[in-house]
């Protein structure tokens, strides 16, 4: 069988900058990633390669991804932290 895996998400540093990461792989294996700062993907092998060349075409697809992480993923997690630090803040 095959499996595949995304992991997609954003943190919130100490300094208050964030990051955001997407990464896809399958059967525990580097498919392809992309890159945040430069957004490009990187594609593991040549089967990757096929995606990557899809994703950069459509021209859309790492910048909708890019703005979800960097806004939309950053304001849910701001929101779910003040959400956590009112709960334990209770007595």
């Amino acid at each position: 069988g095959l499996t595949w895996q995304w992991m997609y998400g954003c943190d919130i540093l100490e300094d208050n900058s964030t990051r955001g990461v997407y990464q896809i792989a399958y059967n525990g294996r580097d498919f392809i990633a992309l890159d945040m700062d430069t957004m490009t993907f990187t594609a593991a092998d040549a089967a990757a390669q096929i995606t990557k060349r899809k994703w950069e075409e459509d021209g859309t697809f790492a910048e909708q991804t890019q703005h979800y992480l960097a806004n939309t993923c950053i304001e849910w997690l701001r929101k779910y932290v003040s959400y956590g630090q009112a709960v334990l803040g209770r007595t």
